[in-house]
């Protein structure tokens, strides 16, 4: 399986589920059995480079700094190969799936209805005035992440 994580921008939800998860599948025999690729991708703005705070929450799960500074962030019209490669495309609120060409509507789902079966908005960290708010977002997502892992490993 081949799984895109989607957010507004790319700087800061989807790169950290992209980080997160790859290294749960990298560190899981069982898992890494069932996923084949983790990605991240943009689907409203084209950015340049990982938000200064989601480059804080990733240090703060032992991520170094080579390894954030290698995120290029994508975006669903100049890596459109991302979409269409895809086999699941996981998004953090109804609006990302909005904003994704009509051919890609099958393939996404959000993340809390895909683990938990019921919709849940995950905020955007991006708007978090400081950074305790900010971490608070990204420990529901990295939850939200441990529960794909089980998941996806049960399927």
């Amino acid at each position: 399986m081949k799984i895109l994580f989607v957010c507004s921008s790319n700087i800061c939800r989807s790169p950290f589920c992209e980080y997160v998860f790859r290294r749960a599948v990298n560190s899981d025999p069982e898992l890494a059995s069932k996923v084949e690729s983790v990605r991240s991708a943009a689907v409203f703005n084209r950015s340049f480079r990982i938000h200064p705070k989601a480059r804080l929450a990733l240090l703060r799960e032992g991520f170094s700094e080579e390894e954030i500074a290698a995120h290029k962030p994508a975006f669903k019209w100049g890596d459109g190969y991302l979409f269409r490669e895809a086999d699941l495309i996981i998004g953090m609120t109804r609006m990302n799936k909005i904003a994704l060409p009509l051919r890609y509507h099958k393939k996404f789902v959000t993340l809390s209805e895909y683990v938990d079966g019921y919709y849940t908005t995950i905020p955007d960290p991006f708007l978090m005035k400081n950074i305790d708010d900010y971490y608070a977002v990204m420990d529901l997502i990295k939850g939200f992440l441990t529960k794909l892992a089980e998941k996806i490993k049960s399927e």
